[in-house]
């Protein structure tokens, strides 16, 4: 279908079901409000029309919402075919009356009737499944609260039993009971999916059972009136509202989609047992006291013996919960180990697959948690397809997943590997965003590489890692792999900790501007104080952080860090900028929106901001580094364009990029006293910067011979060993005291570098 054809589809099917759900509302009202103006016992015929409409105009709104979820939600659609199949028996019921106030007792309606019931439980089990393994306890909790809602039940309309009998009517009036009975089954399997852990009814659960309760009373009030009852009656009212009531709840879900799934909300765990054999020993001990009927006491004994059956389940429930993961029903780390340790004293042959989602945090970033989640369970049910039944597969926590397969060749394990892979090649839809992602697997095999679990895991994930390094997709382990991956592996896991325990600082190196050779700003450069090894510089793990997807958490504590301490420097009366470079992978959609924010958090103003980025990353995909980078510039953020000429950029990207600086490269410096070619290049492109009207900082700056034919060659601003080396917070600000004061920031920025 074209897309002009599916948006406008996508409105004709929102006006259908808006205009449902007022026609709904609206004669729903007018019922109500009819209710305390009739006879207190018969409402007069406009009643009678009126809740037929309310009615049908339930099945209209039912209808819209399957179209709405284009009959992808079986709640909704098996709820619709409930509320739909109980007005066709009361429509039944209406125009079959043929003047009579009332029906007998049973009529053909009550086929439609009846069939209400298995179809609502049915929506309910399309729910229950969603718990897998742990749905068992979970029914034997619904069953249990139905044994204890029959033995009330039976409690209470023992004497329409007795009076049936009597009258001859036996047939008629166990009919007539059984329809509070199942109101209660519904009501306690509610209860049962409310008290449970990763289920949701949806966001009107409580609607929903407002509209079991009414039908529950008026079943119960027709019970115990049925010789009666007229057509008309206040009765009507509980079955009407209670249809609505229904309704709702299903267009909720519809609208809701599948966001509400694997939320916790609702009851506390066993209120369902609790409340069930609470009214078990209630009816037990009314029994003691007063002649009741047999059956209720023996439906409450029932109960109490059926509530010790779940005890038996919930060690195994426990163990379940312990062993799974909660988010996509899969093993979890400890339920794999477990399994794999199994498998692997069999001594057969397996390949164990670590599998990482490549880039996954910029989903997460991008979008938010609640997509990143959605994201990984539909990863997992995609990988799943690509398995066989025995396979195991787990979720090992994060975008982290494992697979083993018992008895593999070489060959085998690779076809899998790249059945994975396949997998992914469709866009995962996530609400309206389409997101392309891939996986990095790696792969060990035993009993070549080992027989031990962890050292299997280890050589699967060195392996993993040099497929990410490699960016080829999948890496099957080889004794190659281990020269340097165990000590690449550790420093990795060591870089994982200092970005959670922020084990990073700022070191600042002044910059001078030329003309008057006053300090105008300063660069830093992050430092990693590694508890073992002592302060480490950038050249010894941003290279690191960069092939391991690490770059942009680093950008944001450098951002943080860097932002913090110049809002620092404002409160203390001194007018200075600060930059951050950022690596390509930061070049993000969610960029501009983070540095507003972090700004707008230390009351910093925008023009405060200089963003750095290397050449090279721009010209991977300048449509796109200009498209984000323009949005920051817009906002009053400065853009410098570092390692200028270490690139094949071209000149007409150089004149669309919104920028407000190059920096040279110090190859250019440096050779600026040997080669007299390198001060013609150095010249040209500082007048073609200044053409362009932007600054041009030289880096690399270690002599006075060079900052001579830089000034000759009218450089903007330089940096170098010959001016300071770099220097920590606490001690810039006492160097630069020393020189002349900084300028306005829109003229002379703090850069602030990562390396």
């Amino acid at each position: 279908m074209p897309a002009d054809a599916r948006v406008s589809d996508s409105v004709e099917r929102t006006a259908v079901s808006r205009v449902s759900m007022i026609v709904l509302v609206t004669v729903s009202t007018l019922y109500v409000i009819g209710l305390p103006l009739g006879d207190l016992v018969r409402f007069d015929v406009v009643g009678i029309w009126l809740g037929l409409l309310a009615e049908l105009s339930a099945v209209a709104v039912c209808i819209s919402a399957v179209l709405k979820t284009r009959r992808s939600q079986w709640q909704v659609v098996i709820g619709a075919a409930a509320v739909t199949a109980y007005t066709a028996g009361d429509v039944y019921y209406v125009m079959t009356l043929d003047g009579q106030q009332a029906h007998d007792a049973v009529s053909a309606a009550d086929v439609a009737y009846f069939a209400f019931y298995p179809l609502m439980l049915g929506a309910l089990v399309v729910t229950v499944r969603k718990l897998k393994g742990a749905a068992w306890p979970l029914l034997l909790d619904c069953l249990v609260g139905a044994v204890a809602a029959a033995s009330l039940m039976a409690m209470i309309l023992a004497p329409v039993m007795s009076a049936g009998v009597g009258d001859g009517t036996t047939f008629g009036m166990v009919v007539v009971v059984v329809y509070p009975l199942l109101d209660l089954l519904l009501i306690t399997a509610v209860g049962g999916l409310l008290a449970s852990r990763g289920l949701d009814l949806g966001p009107r659960w409580l609607v929903l059972v407002a509209g079991l309760i009414l039908f529950t009373a008026a079943d119960v009030a027709f019970a115990l009136g049925v010789q009666d009852y007229a057509i008309g009656s206040i009765v009507d009212a509980g079955w009407i509202l209670g249809i609505v009531a229904i309704t709702l709840w299903i267009d909720g879900v519809a609208r809701a989609g599948t966001a509400f799934r694997h939320r916790d909300r609702g009851l506390p765990a066993l209120t369902t047992l609790m409340v069930s054999t609470t009214s078990a020993v209630a009816v037990l001990i009314i029994g003691c006291q007063t002649p009741i009927a047999p059956l209720a006491q023996v439906l409450a004994a029932l109960t109490l013996l059926l509530a010790a059956a779940p005890l038996l389940f919930r060690n195994r429930l426990l163990v379940t919960l312990a062993t799974t993961d909660e988010l996509t029903g899969l093993p979890n780390r400890r339920g794999f180990i477990a399994d794999l340790d199994g498998r692997l004293s069999k001594h057969r042959p397996g390949a164990l697959f670590f599998l990482d989602l490549d880039r996954f945090k910029d989903v997460n970033d991008a979008l938010g948690h609640n997509a990143g989640d959605a994201l990984l369970v539909q990863v997992g049910e995609r990988f799943a397809r690509a398995l066989r039944e025995d396979d195991l597969l787990a979720r090992l926590g994060g975008d982290e997943f494992a697979v083993f397969l018992d008895g593999p060749s070489r060959e085998d394990a690779l076809k899998v590997a790249r059945r994975l892979e396949a997998e992914l090649a469709e866009p995962v839809l996530i609400g309206t965003a389409s997101l392309k992602i891939s996986v990095s697997i790696g792969i060990a095999l035993t009993p070549e590489n080992g027989t031990d679990i962890s050292l299997l895991m280890r050589k699967a994930d060195i392996a993993m890692f040099r497929a990410k390094a490699n960016r080829d997709g999948h890496h099957l382990y080889s004794s190659m792999d281990d020269d340097g991956a165990a000590r690449k592996l550790r420093t990795l896991e060591e870089l994982r900790t200092a970005l959670a325990e922020n084990q990073f600082e700022l070191h600042y190196q002044p910059k001078v501007h030329l003309p008057d050779n006053g300090v105008t700003s300063v660069e830093a450069l992050v430092r990693w104080n590694h508890p073992l090894l002592g302060q480490l510089p950038p050249t010894s793990f941003l290279p690191l952080a960069e092939e391991a997807g690490l770059m942009p958490q680093l950008s944001s504590l450098v951002l943080e860090a860097a932002v913090g301490q110049v809002s620092r420097w404002h409160a203390d009366g001194r007018a200075i900028s600060v930059a951050v470079n950022l690596s390509g992978s930061c070049i993000q959609q969610y960029l501009p929106r983070q540095v507003l924010t972090l700004l707008e958090e230390h009351d910093t103003p925008p023009e405060c901001l200089v963003l750095e980025i290397t050449e090279d990353m721009l010209m991977a995909d300048p449509a796109h580094s200009a498209k984000i980078l323009g949005r920051l510039r817009a906002a009053g953020i400065q853009i410098s364009i570092d390692d200028f000429g270490t690139g094949y950029s071209s000149l007409a990207y150089l004149r669309d990029l919104p920028a407000d600086e190059l920096k040279l490269d110090r190859s250019f410096i440096s050779a600026l006293r040997t080669d007299r070619r390198a001060g013609g290049l150095v010249g040209s492109i500082i007048e073609l910067a200044h053409s362009l009207d932007l600054r041009v900082v030289a880096e690399g700056v270690d002599n006075e011979e060079t900052l001579a034919e830089l000034r000759a060659l009218g450089c903007d601003l330089a940096q170098g060993f010959h001016f300071a080396r770099p220097l920590p917070a606490a001690d810039i600000m006492a160097w630069i005291s020393t020189h002349a004061p900084a300028s306005a920031p829109d003229d002379n920025p703090l850069v602030v570098q990562q390396g």
